[in-house]
């Protein structure tokens, strides 16, 4: 591979697939700080918000003693072989630092970049302290040129007292790349988690189940996805909300679309303690053979809970489609209009300009003819 220094060096056609992954290729327009990984090298990381530091993993830990006490506590080294894999390499990553009541304007950005036929292992981490609040998108892509490969993400999320993390994860790999993330993140007192993943290109195979633990009274998680699974596409990908605190909640909600790959959608919420509430909604549509499968779990261990759950997969109802050909759309326009209609998850709260990032991706389903 010629060495890559910058996005410069990156072929005009994988910058326009980092493009649809939220990253900005051409400038910091709109963004606080960045974050840039291509295989296991890593070309940037820096931050110009007040407050908010993005430095490399191994930077972190030598320059802040206290980095250790967050460091593999919220995915465990053992977790399973992936998470030992990237334990038992050199620790590659960010660590993005929001000190007490730093407030980002702009959301920060992180690119992870596949450029040849590698694993590349990543462990990031990403600490909001009390009152802090940041925005981070990840976009996470391979080069047109590589074939094969593989991704083992490792993520530990901190959420504060009072504090709120966003994070949008959004996935543009190749067809025959597997990705396998593994996420922890902990929500203190008061501390809000959202956490948005898109997926809509084929790829070969995505294994997560993210996990929220919500430890301090008060602390909200909601967990929204978009998926879609074309021909040769396994996706097994979900999510799950501990309830420790009173008066915590958590929402789940996943729209998928299999256009004749495998979904098999997660959705997990455990009550521990009283006065919580937790909610998750699965609907799936099959615009093509496949397998759609939904596996939303409640659980409860006291009185005082308000659990639910519904999942639902069907497909594109006909009279749907000829009430707006009657009303002068073709068929295919028809089609396509419900197709982004039901994939258009609205997130209260959400900045726009992650927003934005959504619904281009959302959007650039069409280019591969759903």
């Amino acid at each position: 591979m010629p060495q890559i220094t910058g996005f410069e060096d990156i072929s005009k056609e994988d910058r326009d697939r980092l493009t649809l992954t939220g990253i900005n290729t051409e400038n910091m327009d709109g963004r606080s700080g960045s974050f840039v990984m291509v295989n296991d090298h890593v070309l940037h990381a820096g931050s110009n918000a007040e407050g908010i530091e993005t430095l490399m993993i191994d930077k972190a830990l030598e320059k802040y003693d206290w980095v250790k006490d967050y460091f593999w506590k919220a995915v465990p080294q053992d977790k399973d072989q992936y998470t030992k894999y990237v334990a038992e390499h050199p620790q590659k990553g960010y660590c993005i630092i929001a000190h007490k009541g730093a407030k980002a304007t702009f959301p920060l950005q992180s690119c992870m970049f596949l450029a040849d036929d590698t694993i590349q292992a990543v462990h990031n981490m990403v600490i909001a302290e009390e009152g802090a609040e940041l925005h981070l998108i990840s976009g996470c892509a391979s080069s047109m040129k590589t074939k094969t490969g593989a991704h083992y993400g490792v993520n530990e999320i901190y959420v504060g007292k009072n504090a709120k993390v966003t994070s949008t994860m959004i996935h543009t790999w190749g067809e025959e790349i597997e990705v396998f993330p593994r996420t922890g993140a902990v929500i203190e007192e008061g501390g809000t988690f959202l956490s948005n993943y898109v997926c809509m290109r084929p790829t070969k195979m995505v294994q997560m189940y993210p996990t929220a633990w919500l430890r301090g009274e008060h602390a909200v998680a909601r967990f929204s996805s978009v998926i879609v699974a074309g021909t040769g596409s396994y996706v097994d990908a979900g999510s799950r909300a501990v309830l420790q605190a009173p008066n915590t909640s958590a929402e789940l909600i996943t729209r998928a679309i299999t256009n004749g790959g495998t979904i098999i959608s997660r959705g997990a919420v455990v009550a521990e303690a009283p006065r919580t509430k937790g909610h998750i909604e699965c609907r799936g549509l099959i615009l093509k053979d496949g397998i759609m499968h939904a596996i939303p779990e409640i659980e409860g261990h006291v009185v005082d809970v308000e659990l639910s759950h519904e999942a639902a997969v069907g497909k594109i109802a006909r009279d749907e489609i000829e009430y707006l050909m009657a009303r002068g759309l073709s068929e295919e326009e028809a089609t396509a209009t419900i197709i982004r209609g039901f994939l258009d998850v609205k997130i209260d709260g959400l900045p726009p300009a992650l927003q934005k990032q959504i619904d281009a991706a959302i959007d650039s389903a069409d280019d591969n003819g759903y």
